[in-house]
């Protein structure tokens, strides 16, 4: 916000200058390039930053899927989370058109996985969570499960489950 502010005020003094430059001050063009070329350097760094801040929040969809936590959300404008929503759907409707009936998670196994189960910890109380072949197992704190790992990844992002590591 202060680099546009800064813009703008450089961009008012332009427009004075370069209506008194035509009215027969000349020695004002070095200065009025001068700031043009600030407003040139300034208008990089914003575009440079929006564009980062960008890549950010693609990242984050891929780290903690559709749900962004509340302290993330807080810290972003309402056309991030504009933007956000929008690269989630665009996102999920690609997984659907691709796999078949079902689609394809592309956000579950971001490196390939070794082994096609783990044994997770259930870090605080979730409740019951069923597994593909109807069996239903209560996450409740401290206990520990051996469970398929793509059913795990994404209440391990959530910090839900964590992978015990042998």
């Amino acid at each position: 916000r202060q680099t546009l502010e800064e813009m703008r005020a450089l961009y008012e003094r332009n427009q004075a200058d370069v209506s008194e430059a035509k009215s027969g001050r000349p020695d004002l063009i070095f200065l009025i390039r001068f700031r043009h070329c600030c407003l040139l350097r300034n208008q990089r760094c914003v575009l440079a930053y929006l564009y980062d801040r960008l890549l950010r929040m693609r990242a984050l969809r891929w780290e903690y899927g559709s749900v962004l936590p509340s302290s993330i959300q807080f810290h972003m404008s309402a056309e991030e989370v504009e933007w956000f929503n929008r690269y989630k759907k665009s996102l999920a409707t690609y997984m659907r058109s691709v796999g078949g009936e079902e689609g394809l998670d592309l956000t579950q196994d971001i490196k390939p996985p070794k082994s096609l189960y783990i044994e997770v910890r259930c870090l605080r109380d979730y409740g019951e969570f069923e597994i593909d072949d109807g069996t239903t197992v209560l996450l409740k704190k401290n206990s520990q499960h051996f469970l398929p790992r793509w059913k795990c990844e994404q209440l391990i992002r959530q910090g839900v489950l964590e992978h015990i590591l042998s």
